[in-house]
């Protein structure tokens, strides 16, 4: 755990009072089953799918499940404008909604397995941020070639040591929120808009003094569709912490 924000008088976690946001483009294959998995789980969990868009229907196909089950809403984006500002949209939403106490960032190619997120949730009983991390003891990836692996290990150990932070999946995009933590954090002033956002939000929650913990996690290939990973995000993410050092 890193910060020293109290949680004593902060509601303990609970499934009916979380809302599971995930960000979508081109997901139309995989979003049945991930709403499916999310909306199984037992505590009543809902679900706000963020669609930039896409050109195979993934928002039509969400607003069919939106139709289907309460739990289920939709935000509608003008066009694929990249993982933060699709994020930071979505917290907003969540922010908007008094009831919502837990705020969950996954996937919608089961990356993340969402039968993990209840471990996630626990996690918040003395922290404000958890993280799915795939390298702490039980932590791990699957259907990675070796390549993969040591490009995102070393990407790791880079943005710690630049950054100089404890924590050892910075680019982790598996995490749950206290809403209380997302409204210390000056959400105008995030820029980032690859997957470099994974990693300037963990750093804003520490120097906002939020405690934050790491919670193993299985993180396994997408299941289907194509990977959004290209060489400008490899880029931003690179020299994207000297950017943020100032905020140390």
């Amino acid at each position: 755990m890193s910060g020293a924000r109290s949680t004593e008088d902060s509601p303990p976690p609970d499934a009916a009072k979380t809302l599971v946001v995930v960000p979508t483009y081109n997901e139309r294959e995989t979003l049945p089953v991930l709403a499916q998995a999310v909306l199984a789980l037992p505590g009543g969990w809902s679900l706000l799918i963020a669609d930039d868009n896409s050109p195979d229907g993934t928002g039509r196909l969400a607003d069919e499940l939106a139709a289907r089950d309460s739990r289920v809403s939709v935000l509608h984006r003008p066009g694929k404008e990249g993982l933060g500002p699709a994020y930071l949209a979505s917290f907003r939403e969540a922010l908007a909604r008094p009831h919502i106490h837990f705020i969950a960032q996954t996937d919608a190619d089961f990356s993340h397995d969402p039968a993990d997120l209840p471990r996630l949730l626990a996690a918040l009983f003395h922290a404000e941020l958890a993280i799915g991390s795939r390298y702490i003891p039980g932590g791990r990836t699957e259907g990675w070639d070796l390549r993969r692996r040591l490009l995102s290990k070393w990407g790791n150990f880079y943005v710690r040591a630049v950054l100089g932070t404890r924590l050892h999946d910075m680019t982790a995009g598996f995490r749950i929120w206290r809403r209380t933590a997302l409204e210390t954090i000056d959400l105008d002033a995030v820029k980032t808009r690859g997957y470099g956002f994974q990693i300037e939000m963990a750093l804003r929650a520490l120097k906002a003094g939020c405690r934050v913990v790491e919670v193993p996690i299985c993180f396994t290939e997408r299941r289907a569709g194509q990977s959004k990973m290209s060489g400008s995000i490899i880029t931003e993410a690179l020299v994207l912490p000297w950017k943020l050092r100032r905020l140390r």
